[in-house]
């Protein structure tokens, strides 16, 4: 048997097979006359490194289906363990497990297990340098870096943060392939003062360059409305910046940054282009925002929107 990778440009032009996949073709010489046939496609794997909230719809609990229901494999990294998010919720217990970090990453070199691509979330100040030796010791060529610097919202720090956290944040920030703050996280991250509303077009550029001068290479910026009725994203690769927007929900949600960041990374996996991994992950979060029931007020039923997520890459 023969085993080998090709291109397969000419074959999804053709219809035949998804497009911005890799599919091996085998060989099999058999007694009478030879057989060809298409394996499915090699599935790539991501690692997604942020905090497993036992209750809440967030975090590590929202990226491993989303991820995997875009068809890629999602591989998880728990940086701590807590009874329940810190948002709305009167107490909580942390589990910090930031020394494992370390022995995690001796394991998977032993084992030569290597990611496609790396996703962070919420993440503690002790562990920004584990995460960048994982990314580089366990990186396939070529991986992504993709950060969600989750650490805060409506004008303030999550609980939690320190004052000075957005500048450890930044760190991991620089040399990332794609950053997705808010309007918030973009502001500390940049030393900025936050506000929530009111920015022109010229401001929401004059950010996406500074978040681009700490060194992200590309900027997916979210909240960004410059009408009452629209919400969406400003996505710049360095060169122009591109905005995609839906009509506004009103309704405050836990949780939808973390959906938002989990179906962008899964669909930028699956070949979608950056602005089409945010549009989709935008009609997403409205869909789990628009399937949540009154009263469900910790977080968004993002599973009711996973039948639409998996239709998109039928």
């Amino acid at each position: 048997m023969y085993a080998f990778a090709c291109s397969i440009k000419s074959l999804s032009n053709m219809g035949i097979i998804p497009q911005n996949e890799i599919l091996v073709l085998y060989h099999i010489f058999g007694t009478n006359c030879p057989n060809y046939g298409i394996m499915r496609t090699i599935m790539k794997r991501l690692l997604t490194i942020q905090d497993i909230s036992c209750v809440g719809q967030c975090s590590t609990t929202v990226a491993l289906p989303l991820v995997s229901a875009c068809g890629v494999e999602c591989a998880i990294l728990p940086c701590a363990v807590l009874s329940n998010h810190t948002g709305g919720f009167k107490s909580w217990t942390f589990a910090d497990l930031t020394p494992e970090l370390a022995n995690v990453e001796r394991k998977w070199v032993e084992l030569g297990i290597k990611f496609d691509a790396f996703y962070t979330g919420y993440v503690c100040e002790s562990q920004i340098d584990p995460i960048l030796s994982i990314m580089s010791s366990c990186a396939n060529p070529g991986a992504l870096r993709i950060v969600d610097p989750a650490m805060a919202d409506n004008g303030k720090l999550y609980a939690g943060f320190a004052a000075d956290f957005p500048k450890k944040m930044a760190r991991l920030c620089d040399g990332a392939d794609y950053i997705l703050p808010n309007l918030t996280e973009a502001a500390f991250l940049v030393g900025d003062e936050p506000k929530l509303e009111g920015y022109t077009e010229a401001e929401i550029e004059r950010l996406v360059g500074k978040l681009h001068g700490i060194g992200a290479k590309n900027v997916v910026l979210t909240g960004v409305s410059f009408a009452p009725d629209l919400l969406g994203s400003a996505v710049s690769d360095g060169t122009k910046v591109e905005y995609d927007f839906n009509p506004r929900l009103r309704k405050m949600s836990h949780g939808t940054g973390d959906v938002y960041a989990s179906v962008f990374a899964g669909a930028l996996l699956r070949g979608r282009s950056a602005f089409d991994a945010a549009a989709l992950a935008a009609d997403i979060v409205c869909e789990s925002i628009r399937s949540t029931d009154e009263g469900h007020w910790y977080g968004v039923s993002f599973e009711r929107a996973i039948p639409a997520l998996t239709r998109a890459f039928a």
